[in-house]
């Protein structure tokens, strides 16, 4: 038998203050990668049957390949953020879902880094 509040019984669980900005960033990177993603499609359609010479030419445009940056770095940081919110609501165990989270952010590092470091090396090439 506990002769707490029901007040002081959640108190100190309640909102990290961080969910409205989570929740906008989501929305934002869903609003903005609308249009790119669009863009990056009738781009891919329209390169194809083209040669690696084509495609890297294309990329190696400027405005091609910060397009290109912009949606890889939307994408990925879309992806965690959505991922973030899958874990912390079905994973219970703080220990599990703090190593989901930190694979899950590693891995859009790696990937994205990846991914980025790829376009600029055709763009520089």
């Amino acid at each position: 038998m506990s002769f707490r509040t029901p007040l002081g019984r959640v108190r100190g669980l309640g909102s990290a203050k961080d969910g409205t900005g989570h929740w906008w960033m989501q929305r934002l990177t869903a609003l903005a990668l609308v249009p790119i993603t669009v863009w990056f499609v009738i781009s891919v359609i329209g390169m194809a049957g083209a040669s690696y010479a084509e495609f890297s030419a294309w990329l190696a445009n400027p405005l091609v390949a910060g397009l290109f940056l912009i949606l890889i770095a939307a994408t990925f940081y879309h992806a965690v953020l959505g991922l973030q919110v899958v874990v912390e609501d079905y994973l219970h165990k703080e220990g599990v879902k703090i190593a989901t989270l930190l694979v899950i952010k590693a891995a859009a590092v790696l990937l994205g880094l990846t991914a980025a470091l790829s376009v600029l090396r055709l763009l520089f090439a």
